[in-house]
This record gives C-alpha cells, structure tokens and sequence, in this order.
C-alpha cells in the first residue's frame, strides 16, 4: 500500500481554524485508509495540550461525533511537523509566512486554505500527489479574500463563519485530495 498523504493544517493557537479543519477534513474524507489521506493540525503560537475552543464545537457539521472535539489537544508547530507534512494548508497568509520565513525550502508545499482551493480549481482532472506537485509549481497568488479570519474570543457569529468558510473550502479541496480511491 502507497504511503498516505500527510496534510497539515495550521493557524495561531491549534484550538480554533485549524482543529475544525483537521476534523472537517476527515469526516469528509472518510477512513484514511481507504482515503489515502491523514489530516493533522498544528499552531505556530500553540501550547500543547488545550483543549477545542467551546465556542467553535457547537459549529461543527452535525456528521462529525462530539468525542472528536472532545479528544483534540492542541500542538505547537515544530520543524519535525513541517517535515513530515506533504502539504501544508494555513488560515491566514500570516501563518504561510511564519512558517517561509523559517523554511524558505518548502513553499512549493505550503498555501493558504483559500489559496490552495483557487489553485486547484485551475488544475482540472488531477488529485492526489499529483495534484499536490502541480499545485506547488502553479499556485495562484495569495489574497485576503483566501484568508479565514480568527474567531477566537469574537463570539458564536464569528465562530460559525469560520466554520462555514473553512467547510465550504474542503468541500472543494478534500474530494480533490483523495481522488477515485
């Protein structure tokens, strides 16, 4: 069996964005054995072992099971991380940059969430690694609209826009991932 495909989601602290992305992603992707496809989620200004901010589990699609928020702990972004990552996909251009400006050598990997969806979306009939390696050699320029603004401490409004923005996201990008597995 090939060896899976690592994504890496990241944002500040890993209790907001990026865990309801690492969790959005697997409920749409299904078994990752079966997907081909693990998910993981990290924080460039994380401190390991909090727990999924309260106000964003209530926002979370309903397919995904409560112990699956329940269970997340955060983790602090480390080089280890990175390099174990095949793609790595960030919540804001800040944290794309954060992670460039460190390791310059990776940014054939790493893209906004909203930055990889349009570049995808430019990349027709491709999935999988092979949609990875092109999207690296043909990425669309980062902008703001591809950034999912931080809810943290912003309340349920804030929260559920975020969830909704980065659900819509991966319902593009997550199938385009896993291909016709």
């Amino acid at each position: 069996m090939p060896e899976p495909l690592r994504v890496l989601f990241v944002c500040t602290a890993n209790i907001c964005r990026s865990p309801v992305m690492e969790l959005v992603a697997r409920d749409l992707a299904g078994d990752p054995e079966a997907s081909g496809v693990e998910f993981a989620s990290a924080g460039t200004h994380a401190r390991d072992g909090h727990a999924f901010n309260t106000d964003m589990a209530p926002t979370l699609p309903t397919t995904i099971a409560p112990d699956g928020a329940d269970a997340f702990r955060s983790r602090y972004l480390t080089a280890a991380i990175l390099d174990e990552a095949d793609l790595v996909l960030t919540a804001e251009s800040v944290h794309r940059q954060h992670i460039l400006d460190d390791r310059p050598q990776l940014h054939r990997k790493v893209f906004t969430l909203g930055q990889f969806e349009a570049t995808i979306a430019e990349l027709p009939g491709l999935s999988g690694r092979e949609l990875v390696e092109a999207a690296g050699r043909r990425r669309t320029p980062s902008a703001p609209a591809h950034d999912v603004a931080d809810p943290y401490r912003r309340g349920t409004a804030a929260a559920e826009k975020a969830t909704g923005t980065i659900t819509a996201m991966l319902s593009a990008v997550v199938p385009r991932l896993v291909g016709d597995r």
